[in-house]
């Protein structure tokens, strides 16, 4: 038969106090005096008593004092990228007056991501979860949706069907989901816009993912972007290169966009200036570029989006669109409170920031003389 485990009333009875008293003290949600703490928590110590039960505390509100936060895609490689730790930072002081921890979870189409994505691109094993069984029991009182798009439909579906609260950040899972946004679309035309002024005509386009489980390479139009932050970005860049060709990376990262960038600079008519659509993947064009004796910016152009400290490129400053990264991820935080609170709570967007760094320029003189013979 196993011990029995003391109690609030054991300590307090060990320390000469009430009940009530030494509630307060290992709450910290009312005043206690020194000596009444030191008193309180010596007894606990020596009954081995280490805190409040939780589960008993969540029977009490009725709820699991957790806040699910649902990605797509491995969490592995989410955690590798500095706008998710970012974000991950903001929800968490977002959520802090639940006094709630977070559980990530991976939603049902993430397990089929990637057969391209193999051990041998990232240099580690693939994670995997039994993301069925997670998502339809997971103790969660509300959840934040990572993006979303097509493929996230389904986990959407569950979450209504438990009656979790959800915020989506980055997508639109319909007028009753409170999302956070980032003016993408807006902010992705900014940068091609400047580059147009630079005179830059040929010009491709690399893009995260247009849907889970396809392979990297060139798409086209007839190709279904199903991912919502990569169809906004794409649109942006549409509305100033049109017929760009575009090129759908597996994931965000510096070894990604060096695979996409080897291939975008190997066709024979190979362009000025490279849109990326996150600043980790135009770190790993830049590398490509280096690979090939190509100078950046005097020979190729290169813009991310993100505005994050990348390794590696300390000989430039990336020329990229600046997200409140942090700031996404309290508002989404703030909103699950107000959502559990009853309150009503309304979507939010974000601005970006262009930022002109060293890697971009004018198109190189052989190039736009060439694009103008062309022309006429």
């Amino acid at each position: 038969m196993s011990e029995r485990r003391a109690t609030i009333a054991d300590v307090a009875r060990e320390a000469g106090v009430s009940a009530s008293t030494a509630s307060v003290v290992f709450s910290g949600n009312a005043p206690a005096s020194a000596e009444t703490k030191r008193r309180v928590l010596a007894a606990a110590e020596a009954l081995g008593y280490t805190g409040p039960d939780p589960r008993a505390a969540s029977l009490r509100r009725g709820r699991s004092g957790i806040v699910g936060v649902v990605f797509e895609g491995s969490l592995r490689a989410a955690f590798r990228d500095p706008v998710t730790i970012a974000m991950m930072d903001g929800i968490a002081e977002g959520v802090a007056p639940l006094k709630a921890g977070l559980l990530l979870l991976r939603d049902e189409q993430a397990s089929v991501v990637s057969a391209s994505v193999s051990a041998a691109d990232r240099g580690v094993p693939e994670m995997t979860t039994d993301t069925g069984s997670t998502m339809t029991a997971a103790p969660i009182d509300a959840a934040v949706l990572v993006g979303f798009g097509d493929t996230r439909k389904a986990a959407l579906d569950v979450l209504r069907a438990r009656r979790v609260p959800v915020v989506v950040i980055e997508g639109d899972a319909g007028a009753d989901v409170p999302r956070i946004e980032l003016d993408n679309c807006e902010a992705q035309q900014r940068a091609a816009s400047y580059l147009r002024e630079l005179g830059h005509e040929r010009v491709t386009l690399l893009t995260l993912p247009i849907r889970p489980g396809r392979e990297r390479g060139w798409f086209g139009s007839g190709d279904a972007v199903e991912v919502d932050v990569t169809k906004a970005r794409l649109a942006g860049a549409r509305a100033v290169y049109p017929e760009a060709p575009a090129y759908a990376a597996v994931t965000s990262s510096i070894d990604e966009g060096l695979l996409a960038g080897r291939e975008i600079l190997a066709v024979h008519d190979r362009p000025t200036a490279v849109i990326a659509q996150t600043d980790l993947l135009a770190a790993g064009v830049i590398r490509a570029a280096e690979e090939r004796g190509l100078r950046v910016p005097e020979d190729l152009s290169v813009t991310g989006f993100d505005g994050v400290d990348v390794d590696g490129l300390d000989a430039y400053e990336l020329t990229t669109l600046v997200q409140p990264a942090v700031e996404k991820g309290r508002a989404a935080g703030a909103a699950v409170v107000a959502m559990l609170a009853g309150d009503d709570v309304t979507s939010v967007t974000f601005t970006c920031s262009f930022r002109t760094g060293t890697t971009s320029g004018p198109v190189p003189p052989a190039q736009a003389a060439s694009g103008a013979a062309v022309r006429g």
